[in-house]
């Protein structure tokens, strides 16, 4: 890169860091905070390690990953009053992108230093996949932390602390560790079934809100995305984490033990309901049960 190429780089991200990259100025944060449960004035929060899990924890509990938007062939958007509306008023759910870009802006906007990451996942045997997923990585008191708030059922409740490779981190029932390979590549891995399983690696480099506006894009509209077509909706609850996707709903335990039912259109509506507090509008529900038939 040219030493003008690189002036001008520096001075787009000092002006964005100046302006919140995350634009957590625009977050109803009060808002947000009763959306997952955190009864408190957003002015007693304190960009500490306790709020840092108080949030990630009330997030992933209160918030479930599903792609219903893509599935319905809706166009989803990333624009912080955007998020706000479906994730926080209108009690959605979303994927990696709207999950963490609305974590993101909460965290930038209580006072912690947020960046973000591209991942790829490695829960698809050996396949080798694209940078898909975005993650995000917080730094208090100078020790960087993974924040992940868009993994689905797998991923972590918690914080992991990044300045530890190999470090095993319970969270609950469930331990998480990060390896650390060649050339700064680290790898977040779950112990299942007492064996260390990939969950998704990436890379020191930064990615920028922007950079998921176009990671969004492929996710949302490319054919070979693992969300077109499909019904995916899932969360990480401690005692059991929870996944649908199409016809099948599957409840992990930390054991290792899994439970899977067939799920019929008729159900589906309420099954959303019980097992992820989503509620759909009338419209909504109704196209979604229709798909349903169309392909049951």
């Amino acid at each position: 890169m040219g030493r003008g190429l690189r002036a001008s780089w520096a001075r787009d991200v000092a002006a964005g860091e100046r302006m919140g990259m995350w634009n957590g100025d625009a977050l109803d944060l009060d808002a947000y905070l009763a959306r997952i449960g955190i009864g408190r004035d957003a002015r007693e929060l304190r960009p500490d390690l306790p709020t840092l899990y108080e949030v990630q924890r009330a997030h992933t509990a209160a918030i479930p990953f599903e792609s219903l938007d893509v599935l319905l062939g809706r166009p989803v958007e990333l624009e912080i009053k955007a998020l706000e509306a479906k994730l926080v008023h209108g009690r959605r759910g979303g994927y990696c992108y709207e999950q963490n870009s609305l974590l993101a802006a909460a965290l930038e906007r209580i006072g912690f230093e947020v960046t973000g990451r591209g991942a790829r996942n490695r829960t698809r045997a050996d396949a080798v996949t694209p940078v898909t997923h975005a993650v995000l990585v917080v730094t208090v008191d100078g020790e960087p932390w993974l924040c992940d708030a868009g993994f689905g059922y797998q991923g972590p409740r918690e914080p992991v602390p990044l300045g530890r490779p190999g470090a095993e981190v319970p969270q609950g029932p469930w331990t998480f560790a990060v390896h650390e390979e060649e050339q700064g590549i680290l790898v977040l891995r779950i112990r299942r079934d007492d064996a260390w399983r990939d969950l998704y690696s990436f890379s020191p480099q930064r990615y920028l809100p922007v950079d998921y506006v176009v990671l969004n894009h492929y996710s949302s509209s490319h054919p070979r995305s693992a969300f077109i077509g499909k019904t995916v909706v899932q969360l990480p609850g401690d005692a059991v984490r929870t996944t649908l996707v199409d016809r099948e709903l599957m409840r992990l335990y930390p054991d290792g033990r899994t439970e899977r039912e067939p799920v019929a259109p008729d159900g589906l509506i309420a099954l959303l309901d019980r097992e992820f507090g989503l509620r759909l509008p009338e419209r909504d529900a109704a196209e979604l049960v229709r798909i349903h038939r169309s392909e049951y």
